[in-house]
């Protein structure tokens, strides 16, 4: 399957991509680029025909295929980019494709499929997940004859993203070092085989998401891991396994990777969307969450960066989440907790030891009758600089103060639930899990747990992905913990106790 570098080269200049995808522009962001000092361009995939690079190396496949295959017809397994881009490609070349889905995915991204599509494409529903979706395509693959389209790792595939590479290098052919988002690692690997061959002093740097590192893991390890699980916000990057080929070329050939949190992509979104007016999916913004943070970290200065906008394909609700979460990104909002006296003129007074400072949010709930508990977000212009200032002029009062701004649960579930606190003491557990978004996941959740258990605590929390998030405890007595577990196994949702995080035991213990 490995293919030379001169091979690549040679693949990416006669890929015939621009039979259906546009050479996309090149935007100088001129806002960040001022903000961080140095000059900011975005490559702007967003304005492919399905909103992504995808297409590119879709159709680059199709056109490889001779006309025997074409004629049986192909196959994918996706619930996201690659599923548009593989549906436009056959439609635009008269190829009938089936493309499996799992029975999970929302709707909004079903009608997508279809739409760009047509009658070109057969839609097969299977399975709750994309592992179940990928076995059963491989399946109908080799019983009915399609040939099989992926995702990432093929070497036609990854030539056709490489042609992003090649309009990077006409567009700008001075840029210092380039951002670019892994997932499976198809871009990445594209991008690098061609502008290493032909500026070798470019550098590229890989960027994952903190919650799908599968390429940081296997740089790591020395070969290829699957992680156990990854995370659902970024979904145009949410890949368990690497692919051996791109695995191969970017562990060569990128000078280094990074990783980006939720936090930061949603700083990144608006970052966009203040220079372009373009909103970004969180795959797609990672590119700027990463310059950004490099920059600060590395001190870089007056250098030219460029930065790939690989998709906007991002369901509207999403918005919720990233508005509610960009501040904290861009490190201009702290939340923490904080233990006041229980009396009257208290709240006044914690009130001007901020010294004036905007409050963004303030949960209050009555703990006893001495201390009062509070969940307080502040706006800060001076970042952490100015937050340490606070936590110190916090301690030289005696308040009792600790930071959850990096506090996952914290942001998403107790800043929502500050008030609940039961009547007497529980033998309370508490997990997190990710429910899949289709109907009967709550009555299976239900029926496999929540008849024998009592459940104490309940809260769910949707983003737009194709799973939700929720909170619940159990009254689990210590003797049946054990057959307690083995109920979880059978659920088979992803799941995390967190019985013993801070922001649980600080609020609804």
């Amino acid at each position: 399957m490995s293919v030379s570098d001169h091979e690549y080269l040679k693949k990416i200049l006669l890929a015939p991509v621009y039979e259906v995808a546009l050479n996309s522009e090149l935007s100088a962001m001129s806002r960040l680029s001022q903000l961080i000092g140095n000059d900011v361009f975005l490559k702007r995939e967003d304005q492919q025909p399905v909103k992504s690079f995808k297409l590119r190396g879709a159709y680059n496949r199709l056109s490889t295929l001779t006309e025997d295959e074409l004629e049986a017809g192909v196959i994918a397994a996706s619930a996201g980019n690659h599923a548009q881009g593989l549906a436009y490609g056959a439609k635009m070349k008269g190829v009938h494709a089936t493309i499996v889905m799992p029975e999970t995915t929302p709707e909004i991204k079903i009608e997508a499929v279809r739409r760009f599509g047509g009658s070109h494409v057969n839609i097969v529903l299977h399975g709750t997940n994309f592992d179940m979706a990928s076995k059963h395509a491989q399946a109908l693959s080799a019983s009915q004859g399609y040939t099989f389209i992926p995702p990432f790792d093929d070497p036609d595939v990854i030539a056709g993203q490489g042609t992003v590479a090649r309009e990077l290098l006409e567009q700008n052919p001075n840029l210092d070092i380039v951002f670019v988002a892994i997932g499976g690692g198809g871009l990445a690997a594209g991008i690098a085989v061609y502008l290493k061959q032909l500026k070798p002093d470019i550098q590229i740097i890989g960027v994952e998401s903190e919650e799908s590192a599968c390429f940081t893991a296997a740089m790591e390890a020395g070969e290829i891991v699957t992680l156990p699980s990854v995370g659902i916000f970024a979904d145009g990057v949410a890949v368990k396994t690497m692919g051996t080929e791109t695995f191969r070329l970017c562990s060569r050939l990128l000078d280094g990777v990074m990783t980006v949190s939720n936090d930061e992509i949603c700083a990144a979104i608006k970052d966009i969307f203040d220079d372009t007016r373009v909103i970004a999916e969180p795959a797609g913004a990672m590119s700027v969450a990463a310059i950004k943070k490099y920059t600060a970290q590395q001190g870089i200065k007056g250098k030219k960066l460029g930065g790939i906008l690989c998709g906007a394909n991002i369901n509207f609700h999403t918005l919720r989440y990233v508005s509610e979460r960009c501040e904290l990104g861009e490190q201009k909002e702290a939340v923490f907790a904080v233990k006041i006296p229980e009396r009257r003129g208290a709240f006044k007074q914690f009130c001007e030891t901020l010294g004036g400072k905007a409050i963004t949010e303030f949960n209050y709930r009555y703990a006893n009758d001495t201390d009062a508990h509070i969940f307080v977000g502040v706006n800060l212009k001076g970042g952490k600089q100015e937050f340490a200032a606070l936590k110190d002029s916090l301690s030289a009062k005696e308040y009792s103060c600790f930071d959850l701004s990096d506090n996952e649960l914290a942001k998403l579930h107790v800043r929502h639930m500050v008030g609940g606190r039961p009547p007497t003491l529980l033998n309370e557990t508490v997990f997190t899990f990710e429910f899949p978004e289709h109907p009967g996941a709550l009555l299976t959740f239900l029926n496999t747990l929540g008849e024998q258990w009592n459940l104490t605590l309940f809260h769910y929390r949707n983003h737009g992905a194709a799973e939700g998030l929720v909170l619940a405890g159990f009254q689990i007595p210590p003797d049946s913990r054990e057959e307690f577990d083995v109920h979880l196994t059978q659920l088979n949702y992803e799941y995390k106790e967190v019985t013993q995080d801070p922001a649980y035991q600080f609020f609804l213990s």
